[in-house]
């Protein structure tokens, strides 16, 4: 069997510990920084695709946006062509999934879909021949709501697992490199936008704590220049955030389920900043960790009583969903499947309005 994967970083750490367990060829098709290093180990050879997101404190025209989809779409056609490829993988809800999946369709490449955002998909998995879901809920949800058919509960998150099996730097270490004791970890992910960093950060100097923001999705010289007061640091390009989270006192995070499920896994104390994204699978899934979901004005409070998650189940319920894609994908049948089609992908498209 020879498979293909199109991943980002965050999707790309989901399906490690599937590929790690797969007797099967695999070529990547990577998607942004850090996805290469991720599949390499499991992938004979590897393709760029393209990048992931930019900057949200400065807007992309749609035009220029779709000329940018277009160009990685034909990249990963020439990746995929002549390749014997027998199933497509994608997770996620990104431009990673969306390149993918077209090229895919476009040389009649099968695909199977991990999905975890549920309330924002993306639209091109109404046309993947079959998508998973972490529960009997989210699969309801999905059916119900985008009208998306051939889903399968695997009942769990993978990336768990990922986490889980990942080998964090001393915390005395991580203090040494960026001289910073007790500090706050301030993720900026893509639950914000670009008009609720400047109150963020406002809110956080009132702490008069030392924080260390990560911009992830945000440019980090515009990031600096908002800040006043000298006990904030912003880095700089890649870090190593689990080994950060293990670290810090506490975190305050405006992301989704990736650092959601470290979080979990590692038990870090968090705050989830409610962002935009207010019906996110990473919102339900904070709170049953009990993780606070809090507007920005009220970080402060929710930071004098914190507590941390309580993990439950996740590591255990991710091995169960490796087994299970596990298994659908080695009895995949593109023959015994049928897309969802155009009603699903108009659905999906409408409802994604709210979050942009």
């Amino acid at each position: 069997m020879k498979i293909a994967v199109a991943a980002e970083a965050a999707p790309a750490r989901t399906l490690a510990p599937i590929l790690e367990k797969l007797e099967a060829e695999c070529l990547g098709l990577s998607h942004g920084p850090g996805a290469a290093d991720i599949l390499k180990p499991f992938c004979s050879h590897i393709y760029p695709i393209g990048s992931s997101r930019g900057n949200p404190l400065q807007k992309r025209s749609r035009t220029h946006i779709a000329y940018l989809v277009a160009g990685d779409t034909l990249k990963a056609v020439k990746a995929l062509k002549g390749k014997n490829i027998d199933l497509l993988l994608s997770c996620g809800n990104a431009g990673d999934v969306r390149k993918g999946i077209s090229a895919a369709n476009i040389l009649r490449i099968p695909v199977l879909h991990l999905e975890q955002d549920i309330y924002n998909p993306i639209e091109m998995i109404a046309f993947a021949g079959q998508i998973t879901a972490p529960s009997s809920r989210y699969k309801k949800y999905l059916e119900d709501n985008y009208l998306l058919k051939n889903i399968e509960n695997i009942g769990g998150y993978p990336l768990a697992s990922y986490i889980n099996q990942m080998t964090l730097k001393h915390p005395q270490d991580v203090k040494n490199t960026y001289q910073m004791d007790d500090f706050i970890l301030l993720a900026l992910g893509g639950d914000l936008k670009g008009s609720d960093i400047p109150g963020l950060i406002k809110t956080m100097e009132l702490l008069e704590k030392p924080v260390l923001i990560v911009p992830f999705r945000f440019n980090s010289l515009q990031v600096r220049k908002m800040v006043q007061s000298s006990l904030i640091k912003v880095v700089d390009g890649f870090v190593d955030l689990p080994s950060l989270m293990g670290s810090c006192q506490a975190m305050v995070y405006g992301a989704g389920m990736g650092i959601t499920l470290e979080a979990g896994v590692l038990e870090v104390p968090s705050i989830k900043i409610k962002g935009f994204h207010h019906e996110h699978s990473s919102v339900d899934l904070a709170r049953d960790l009990g993780i606070p979901v809090v507007d920005i004005e009220d970080i402060p409070s929710a930071l004098s009583n914190l507590n941390k998650p309580q993990s439950k189940n996740l590591v255990k319920d991710a091995e169960v969903a490796i087994d299970k894609f596990i298994n659908l994908l080695y009895n995949f049948k593109s023959e015994d499947t049928s897309k969802s089609g155009w009603a699903a992908f108009n659905k999906i498209w409408k409802a994604r309005s709210k979050f942009r």
